[in-house]
Protein backbone atom coordinates (compact mmCIF):
# COMPACT_ATOMS: atom_id res chain seq x y z
CA UNK A 1 0.00 0.00 0.00
CA UNK A 2 2.48 2.37 0.99
CA UNK A 3 6.28 2.15 -0.62
CA UNK A 4 8.84 2.94 2.21
CA UNK A 5 10.09 6.72 2.25
CA UNK A 6 13.26 5.40 0.89
CA UNK A 7 12.13 4.11 -2.34
CA UNK A 8 11.69 7.30 -3.94
CA UNK A 9 11.95 6.55 -7.60
CA UNK A 10 9.99 4.44 -10.10
CA UNK A 11 6.47 6.00 -9.03
CA UNK A 12 4.10 4.93 -12.09
CA UNK A 13 4.17 1.58 -12.18
CA UNK A 14 1.91 0.47 -8.95
CA UNK A 15 2.63 3.38 -8.08
CA UNK A 16 2.20 4.00 -3.82
CA UNK A 17 -1.21 4.78 -3.18
CA UNK A 18 -3.28 1.48 -2.42
CA UNK A 19 -7.02 0.62 -4.52
CA UNK A 20 -9.14 -2.09 -3.20
CA UNK A 21 -6.93 -4.58 -1.45
CA UNK A 22 -5.99 -2.16 1.74
CA UNK A 23 -9.13 -0.33 1.48
CA UNK A 24 -11.40 -3.33 1.62
CA UNK A 25 -9.22 -4.41 4.63
CA UNK A 26 -10.82 -1.80 6.46
CA UNK A 27 -14.06 -1.38 5.15
CA UNK A 28 -15.73 -4.02 6.95
CA UNK A 29 -14.89 -2.51 10.51
CA UNK A 30 -15.51 1.06 9.69
CA UNK A 31 -18.29 0.46 7.27
CA UNK A 32 -20.53 -2.39 10.28
CA UNK A 33 -19.51 -0.03 12.83
CA UNK A 34 -21.22 3.55 12.53
CA UNK A 35 -18.69 6.63 12.73
CA UNK A 36 -16.10 4.45 12.82
CA UNK A 37 -12.80 6.03 10.65
CA UNK A 38 -10.93 4.00 8.23
CA UNK A 39 -7.92 6.10 9.62
CA UNK A 40 -8.30 5.02 12.69
CA UNK A 41 -5.94 2.26 12.28
CA UNK A 42 -3.41 1.09 9.90
CA UNK A 43 -4.24 -2.31 8.23
CA UNK A 44 -2.54 -5.32 8.74
CA UNK A 45 0.63 -5.76 7.58
CA UNK A 46 1.46 -2.16 6.81
CA UNK A 47 4.71 -0.50 7.35
CA UNK A 48 5.81 1.92 10.18
CA UNK A 49 5.15 5.57 9.23
CA UNK A 50 8.46 7.03 9.55
CA UNK A 51 8.73 10.73 10.85
CA UNK A 52 6.28 10.77 14.12
CA UNK A 53 3.69 12.13 11.63
CA UNK A 54 4.49 15.75 10.31
CA UNK A 55 6.56 16.60 6.98
CA UNK A 56 10.37 17.83 7.62
CA UNK A 57 12.54 17.72 10.52
CA UNK A 58 13.20 14.26 11.50
CA UNK A 59 14.28 13.33 7.48
CA UNK A 60 15.93 16.21 5.58
CA UNK A 61 15.24 14.29 2.34
CA UNK A 62 11.55 14.53 2.65
CA UNK A 63 11.67 18.09 2.97
CA UNK A 64 14.02 18.80 0.37
CA UNK A 65 11.61 16.61 -1.94
CA UNK A 66 8.77 19.16 -0.60
CA UNK A 67 10.74 22.27 -1.30
CA UNK A 68 12.08 20.98 -4.61
CA UNK A 69 8.22 20.19 -5.73
CA UNK A 70 7.23 23.48 -4.41
CA UNK A 71 10.03 25.77 -6.25
CA UNK A 72 9.28 23.77 -9.44
CA UNK A 73 5.82 23.48 -10.12
CA UNK A 74 5.61 22.50 -13.66
CA UNK A 75 8.26 19.09 -12.63
CA UNK A 76 5.96 16.01 -12.98
CA UNK A 77 8.38 13.64 -10.70
CA UNK A 78 8.69 16.64 -8.29
CA UNK A 79 4.90 16.74 -7.90
CA UNK A 80 4.57 12.99 -7.10
CA UNK A 81 7.50 12.67 -4.83
CA UNK A 82 6.28 14.84 -2.90
CA UNK A 83 2.41 13.85 -2.78
CA UNK A 84 4.03 10.40 -2.19
CA UNK A 85 6.21 11.62 1.17
CA UNK A 86 3.05 13.28 2.43
CA UNK A 87 0.35 10.55 1.77
CA UNK A 88 3.05 7.99 3.92
CA UNK A 89 3.00 10.36 7.17
CA UNK A 90 -1.17 10.21 6.36
CA UNK A 91 -0.90 13.95 5.65
CA UNK A 92 -3.31 13.91 2.94
CA UNK A 93 -4.22 17.36 2.12
CA UNK A 94 -0.52 18.23 1.45
CA UNK A 95 -0.69 14.48 -0.97
CA UNK A 96 -4.14 15.68 -2.65
CA UNK A 97 -2.13 19.59 -3.21
CA UNK A 98 0.51 18.36 -5.36
CA UNK A 99 -1.52 15.38 -7.44
CA UNK A 100 -3.61 18.40 -8.37
CA UNK A 101 -0.56 19.61 -9.41
CA UNK A 102 0.72 17.00 -11.18
CA UNK A 103 -2.93 16.23 -12.91
CA UNK A 104 -2.70 19.25 -14.32
CA UNK A 105 0.45 18.76 -15.75
CA UNK A 106 -0.46 15.34 -17.26
CA UNK A 107 -4.52 15.74 -17.13
CA UNK A 108 -5.25 12.35 -18.68
CA UNK A 109 -2.29 10.05 -16.81
CA UNK A 110 -4.67 7.76 -15.82
CA UNK A 111 -2.48 6.58 -12.12
CA UNK A 112 -2.34 10.04 -11.53
CA UNK A 113 -5.99 10.19 -11.74
CA UNK A 114 -6.67 7.09 -9.61
CA UNK A 115 -3.60 8.50 -6.51
CA UNK A 116 -5.55 11.59 -6.35
CA UNK A 117 -9.04 9.61 -5.79
CA UNK A 118 -7.26 7.50 -3.07
CA UNK A 119 -6.36 10.23 -1.30
CA UNK A 120 -9.21 12.05 -1.36
CA UNK A 121 -10.48 8.97 0.20
CA UNK A 122 -7.93 8.87 3.05
CA UNK A 123 -8.96 12.31 3.29
CA UNK A 124 -12.56 11.55 4.33
CA UNK A 125 -13.55 13.51 1.16
CA UNK A 126 -16.01 10.96 -0.22
CA UNK A 127 -17.87 13.42 -2.61
CA UNK A 128 -14.35 14.17 -4.39
CA UNK A 129 -12.80 10.74 -4.83
CA UNK A 130 -16.40 9.48 -6.12
CA UNK A 131 -15.55 12.52 -8.76
CA UNK A 132 -12.03 11.37 -9.44
CA UNK A 133 -12.93 7.45 -9.39
CA UNK A 134 -15.55 8.42 -11.95
CA UNK A 135 -13.31 10.05 -14.40
CA UNK A 136 -10.95 7.13 -14.24
CA UNK A 137 -13.31 5.03 -14.79
CA UNK A 138 -14.27 6.72 -17.91
CA UNK A 139 -10.55 6.24 -18.89
CA UNK A 140 -10.91 2.23 -17.87
CA UNK A 141 -14.56 1.57 -16.91
CA UNK A 142 -12.89 -2.41 -16.50
CA UNK A 143 -10.95 -1.65 -13.68
CA UNK A 144 -12.52 -3.44 -10.95
CA UNK A 145 -10.33 -2.36 -8.08
CA UNK A 146 -11.16 1.50 -8.59
CA UNK A 147 -15.05 0.83 -9.36
CA UNK A 148 -15.14 -0.58 -5.94
CA UNK A 149 -13.66 1.94 -4.65
CA UNK A 150 -15.25 4.22 -6.07
CA UNK A 151 -18.45 1.64 -4.80
CA UNK A 152 -16.88 2.22 -0.76
CA UNK A 153 -17.65 6.26 -1.18
CA UNK A 154 -20.96 5.47 -1.32
CA UNK A 155 -20.88 3.48 1.78
CA UNK A 156 -18.53 5.94 3.96
CA UNK A 157 -19.95 9.50 3.24
CA UNK A 158 -22.08 11.30 5.59
CA UNK A 159 -25.14 9.99 4.21
CA UNK A 160 -24.76 6.91 2.80
CA UNK A 161 -26.52 5.61 -0.59
CA UNK A 162 -26.77 2.12 -0.19
CA UNK A 163 -28.04 1.29 -3.15
CA UNK A 164 -26.27 2.98 -5.69
CA UNK A 165 -23.29 0.92 -4.06
CA UNK A 166 -24.63 -1.96 -4.39
CA UNK A 167 -24.82 -1.35 -7.91
CA UNK A 168 -21.06 -0.63 -8.33
CA UNK A 169 -20.47 -3.69 -6.10
CA UNK A 170 -22.73 -5.61 -8.65
CA UNK A 171 -20.75 -4.40 -11.36
CA UNK A 172 -17.73 -5.45 -10.25
CA UNK A 173 -19.00 -9.19 -9.51
CA UNK A 174 -20.92 -9.37 -13.28
CA UNK A 175 -17.21 -8.91 -14.65
CA UNK A 176 -15.90 -10.72 -12.00
CA UNK A 177 -18.07 -13.21 -9.67
CA UNK A 178 -15.31 -14.26 -7.08
CA UNK A 179 -13.93 -10.47 -6.96
CA UNK A 180 -13.46 -10.60 -3.16
CA UNK A 181 -13.52 -6.93 -1.87
CA UNK A 182 -16.62 -6.41 -3.89
CA UNK A 183 -18.33 -9.63 -2.13
CA UNK A 184 -16.92 -8.56 1.24
CA UNK A 185 -18.32 -4.76 1.00
CA UNK A 186 -21.76 -6.11 -1.19
CA UNK A 187 -21.95 -7.95 2.01
CA UNK A 188 -21.96 -4.98 4.26
CA UNK A 189 -24.10 -3.02 2.57
CA UNK A 190 -26.71 -4.99 2.17
CA UNK A 191 -25.84 -6.09 5.76
CA UNK A 192 -26.37 -1.41 6.44
CA UNK A 193 -29.47 -2.00 4.53
CA UNK A 194 -30.87 -4.50 6.95
CA UNK A 195 -31.49 -6.94 3.84
CA UNK A 196 -30.75 -10.32 5.92
CA UNK A 197 -31.62 -12.54 2.74
CA UNK A 198 -29.28 -10.91 0.45
CA UNK A 199 -26.18 -10.34 3.06
CA UNK A 200 -26.75 -13.75 3.73
CA UNK A 201 -26.50 -14.81 0.11
CA UNK A 202 -23.74 -12.57 -0.37
CA UNK A 203 -21.44 -13.63 2.92
CA UNK A 204 -21.75 -17.18 0.97
CA UNK A 205 -20.46 -16.68 -1.97
CA UNK A 206 -17.68 -15.04 -0.42
CA UNK A 207 -17.18 -17.68 2.27
CA UNK A 208 -17.04 -20.48 -1.22
CA UNK A 209 -14.40 -17.41 -3.09
CA UNK A 210 -12.33 -16.92 -0.14
CA UNK A 211 -12.84 -19.24 2.85
CA UNK A 212 -9.94 -17.80 5.21
CA UNK A 213 -11.21 -14.51 4.63
CA UNK A 214 -10.53 -12.75 7.97
CA UNK A 215 -13.77 -10.56 7.70
CA UNK A 216 -15.92 -13.62 7.47
CA UNK A 217 -16.82 -13.90 11.20
CA UNK A 218 -16.79 -10.14 11.66
CA UNK A 219 -19.99 -9.93 8.69
CA UNK A 220 -21.63 -12.80 9.95
CA UNK A 221 -21.63 -11.54 13.39
CA UNK A 222 -23.81 -8.46 12.04
CA UNK A 223 -25.43 -10.41 9.51
CA UNK A 224 -26.77 -11.97 12.99
CA UNK A 225 -28.00 -9.17 14.48
CA UNK A 226 -30.15 -7.98 11.74
CA UNK A 227 -32.92 -10.05 13.17
CA UNK A 228 -32.50 -8.89 16.57
CA UNK A 229 -33.35 -5.41 15.83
Amino acid sequence: MFIIIGLLGGFMGGFFFANTVNQGAATVAASVQPGASQGAGMPSGHPAIPGGGAAGGAIPEVQAAIDKAKQNPTDFEAQMKAAELFYQIQRFDGAIEFLKKANELQPENYDVMVNLGNSYFDASRYDDAEKTYFKALDKKPGDLNVRTDMGLTFLFRENPNYDRAITEFKRVLDADPAHVQALQNLTVAYTKKSDKADAAATLARLEQADASNEAIPKLRTELEKIGSK
